[in-house]
């Protein structure tokens, strides 16, 4: 089976974000960071409240405010971060090859993905995951990188579905 497709900045940032947002550790950092700061703003009312002589409860009832908006907030300024960090790393890195124009072909063997400047081959051992949503299917190579085929380009996306299943069942 043969599937050509386009791989875009957007399709590569749309991965980094499945894969934090499914990922164990990327929710266990995302929960950490959530609700371990407003611990530290209510923190930081009872010592500037023991060390001044600022009464406690506008202290805490504005700290408990700001902690409140963070909570809410936060998640939105956590993705955001992946999304920025993904745009520079790609244009920091020497990525020839990872955006753009691709050539998959899955063979009883493996994969073999070519782009005008690289040819990378799996076998479907080395594949350790298969995973989609509802614009792209990922085979994970590693724990945190993946062939990312974005489903727009696929015309028949049952067929490659089951075929790469009936491979990785093999």
């Amino acid at each position: 089976m043969e599937i050509n497709y386009n791989l875009t900045e957007e399709d590569y940032i749309h991965f980094n974000l499945y894969h934090v947002k499914n990922s164990k550790t990327g929710k266990q950092a995302l929960t950490w960071q959530r609700f371990l700061s407003p611990l530290f703003f209510i923190l930081i009312a009872y010592i500037y409240s023991a060390i001044s002589d600022m009464p406690f409860l506008p202290l805490f009832i504005t700290f408990f405010i700001m902690s409140i908006l963070w909570i809410v907030f936060y998640p939105k300024y956590f993705y955001n971060l992946i999304t920025r960090n993904a745009k520079k790393m790609i244009k920091e890195g020497k990525n020839e090859g990872l955006l753009g124009e691709h050539c998959m072909k899955m063979t009883e063997e493996g994969i073999a993905d070519t782009s005008s400047q690289r040819e990378t081959k799996v076998t479907w051992s080395g594949i350790t995951g298969f995973k989609e949503d509802d614009g792209y299917i990922y085979l994970y190579n590693s724990s945190v990188s993946a062939y990312i085929l974005p489903k727009r380009e696929i015309n028949h996306v049952d067929e490659v579905r089951n075929y790469i299943q009936s491979r990785l069942i093999h």
